[in-house]
């Protein structure tokens, strides 16, 4: 009887112990993640096209980020101009933009159960890109809440968007999943048909149009930044909030309600705050596809589903794959490349390997 008792507190306390090391692991993971990121920030901050010396480089970031009574001098006033106003804030905009929609894919992945959902399934993108359509073709200028006209139509577009698909969806004071997705796709078909009318008719602004809808972070400043920033912040404070539910919905919504989550405020709040946030990026850089795909199923591969996990480090690894894709955009050849064609070069096949995997009856996580 002692024997078996001993054998069980020593198997607790194994458990235990295996446990807490695996927890060491992902924070040391996290924070490992966390420092690759910061260096690769500072990598790509560095090349570019303009030629100006690492020491150089590093006097300018030292003065006019960190501060430090550095001297500037025998450096050029572009030189500065370059890494202050055009490599720097292009970078940060990049990060903010892949982890904040990296994060809104594992939101929307998991309030819908389904590893091809991402930020732009209920139409956001066609939504703001017909807002977008609409403020080129009308020249709409001057500035509405800190927004340039075309951002702002944009930014309202994704979320006229999204508020239809779910007035459309809604059932008494619930809303299902799948009539969330059909409408989705339906408005999505819709709005690209009425784009593509406008196209048709203003061919003198279908240049400009299109380069709107491959996503660019070409051009993109400070302004940008501080745009999108608080958006940004506010949102994925509040998605992190909601982990610990989305981990208890996985087990089915009727488990989740006799667990006591309050099921249908965390898909509303889920949905507003992801609706809002990817709307605030898109309108500011363009559609920029497959990231809130892409990334979220990555990370679940080494993570696991758990979203108090898979949201922290899809936010890290989200930022650093845009980054990588905009300095490929912006570096492999002399005319550069919309971000957005990387991210579908590297997305697309990857859902293809979805499409494939679950057609073969794998487990799509």
């Amino acid at each position: 009887m002692a024997r078996s008792v001993r054998k069980n507190a020593d198997a607790r306390f194994q458990r235990g112990t295996g446990m807490m090391k695996r927890k060491k692991k992902k924070k040391l993971a996290l924070a490992l993640a966390i420092a690759g990121c910061l260096f690769l920030i500072y990598i790509c901050t560095v090349m570019g096209a303009a030629s100006v010396s690492l020491g150089d480089i590093n006097r300018i970031l030292l003065h006019e980020v960190f501060h430090i009574p550095v001297s500037l001098e025998g450096i050029s006033e572009g030189s500065i101009t370059i890494i202050r106003d055009v490599r720097l804030p292009r970078v940060l905009l990049g990060f903010l933009t892949g982890a904040s929609l990296s994060v809104c894919g594992a939101g929307y992945q998991g309030i819908f159960k389904n590893p091809m959902a991402d930020p732009f399934i209920l139409g956001i993108s066609s939504g703001a890109a017909l807002g977008a359509a609409i403020g080129i073709v009308l020249h709409f200028s001057g500035s509405i809440a800190g927004l340039s006209g075309t951002t702002f139509l944009a930014f309202a577009g994704a979320l006229l968007t999204v508020l239809l698909v779910y007035t459309i969806s809604r059932r008494g004071k619930k809303v299902p999943v799948a009539s969330l997705l059909l409408s989705g796709i339906a408005v999505n078909q819709s709005l690209s048909a009425f784009m593509s009318l406008i196209m048709l008719f203003n061919q003198q602004s279908m240049d400009q149009i299109m380069f709107w809808t491959m996503g660019s972070l070409n051009g993109k400043g400070w302004n940008q930044v501080v745009t999108i920033l608080p958006y940004v912040v506010v949102g994925i404070i509040l998605l992190l909030t909601s982990a610990r539910e989305l981990d208890i919905m996985l087990m089915g919504e009727e488990t989740a309600i006799q667990l006591g989550v309050n099921v249908e405020f965390v898909k509303k709040k889920v949905l507003v705050v992801t609706s809002i946030v990817t709307a605030a990026v898109v309108s500011a850089t363009g559609i920029i596809g497959f990231v809130g795909l892409l990334i979220p199923h990555v990370v679940r591969l080494f993570t696991g589903p758990g979203h108090r996990v898979l949201m922290p480090v899809s936010l890290v690894f989200g930022g650093t794959f845009l980054i990588l894709c905009d300095t490929v955009a912006r570096s492999a050849i002399t005319q550069e490349i919309p971000v957005g064609i990387i991210t579908a070069a590297c997305g697309g096949p990857f859902f293809l390997y979805l499409l494939r995997k679950s057609r073969k009856g794998g487990a799509v996580q």
